[in-house]
């Protein structure tokens, strides 16, 4: 146990090392679980750069969730609960130290990819263009399967963006609870429930003004498992369409309030803080010109003053 546990923490330092130097437009993935077997160090840490798609497919044949999700191919050792997080937040330099990362964010993914029986890094995965993390995620689980996806239960939280009806919609963290307990309540054996929980800015968390930060939303989610007593894996991911190097929801909140007031009458001349920084730092650069203008005349006037070199002696009388 003690041997695995510094082969965890050497690849965990390996993986911060890789992704000090990944791009700003890729994240990280983490697949880990304290209930699934063990693989091969060599298998732990893919340095590719992969698409979502290949994301899937890495998980489902290198982190076993074909045994999962696929019927025909579940195992003795197969879990009950295979948890998938889309976050918002993360991206790979943030790992690494980058001083906008949430860093409780970093230590609660530290912590749970540290304590794991297996685990597996991903660190990094980039967009494959406007469908969600999500949505691309789902259907390559279900491609990949063909006609043998079989899952007990499917569930995706309300702030997820995927097509389909048919799976369950959880429409908070509450409604997640609720559902792992009827499902211990059940005693599904040998059955799985596949639940996608999506961080956003709605989050389904009835709390808009206030979100809850991400770290405490994973936290909860895995404690709300392991007490329901479910063998569970989790994968975590960054969603690259809407991830912080997109402008944020209080800069599009203005971009749209400052076009809608651009179409209304003139009238208003409400300034807000924003308007009255704009206008004080105008004020102060066309002052500066005026007195940059001021300076250049005035030493242009004085070196075109002419004066005589030298001076006639004064006759004597």
């Amino acid at each position: 146990m003690k041997n695995s546990y510094v082969v965890i923490r050497l690849l965990l330092l390996e993986v911060l090392s890789a992704i000090a130097f990944a791009s700003p437009s890729t994240v990280p993935a983490f697949l880990w679980s304290t209930h699934h077997q063990k693989i091969s160090s060599n298998d732990a840490l893919n340095y590719q750069t992969l698409s979502p798609k290949d994301l899937a497919k890495a998980v489902l044949t290198q982190g076993g969730w074909a045994d999962l999700l696929c019927s025909g191919r579940q195992s003795p050792q197969s879990v009950d609960v295979a948890l998938v997080f889309v976050g918002r937040e993360l991206q790979s330099s943030h790992i690494s130290g980058n001083k906008h990362a949430d860093l409780a964010l970093v230590d609660t993914l530290k912590v749970l990819f540290t304590k794991s029986n297996f685990s597996m890094a991903f660190p990094y995965i980039v967009s494959a263009g406007e469908e969600t993390m999500e949505s691309s995620l789902f259907s390559e689980f279900t491609e990949a399967c063909v006609d043998d996806f079989k899952v007990a239960n499917v569930a995706f939280s309300e702030s997820c963006t995927v097509e389909g009806e048919n799976f369950l919609k959880l429409a908070d963290l509450h409604s997640v609870h609720d559902h792992l307990r009827l499902r211990a309540e059940k005693s599904l054996k040998g059955q799985a429930d596949l639940i996608v929980v999506c961080y956003g800015d709605t989050q389904s968390m009835k709390q808009p003004k206030q979100p809850r930060p991400e770290s405490e939303v994973i936290s909860e989610l895995i404690d709300s498992v392991e007490k329901s007593g479910a063998k569970y894996t989790v994968l975590y991911v960054s969603d690259p369409v809407r991830s912080v190097q997109y402008p944020s929801h209080q800069e599009l909140e203005r971009f749209l309030a400052e076009s809608v007031a651009g179409n209304k009458s003139a009238n208003n001349t409400g300034c807000d803080e924003v308007c009255q920084f704009k206008s004080s730092l105008f004020e102060g650069i066309l002052v500066g010109i005026v007195l940059l203008l001021i300076l250049v005349s005035g030493l242009c006037c004085m070196m075109g003053i002419d004066t005589p070199t030298r001076f006639e002696a004064p006759q004597e009388s």
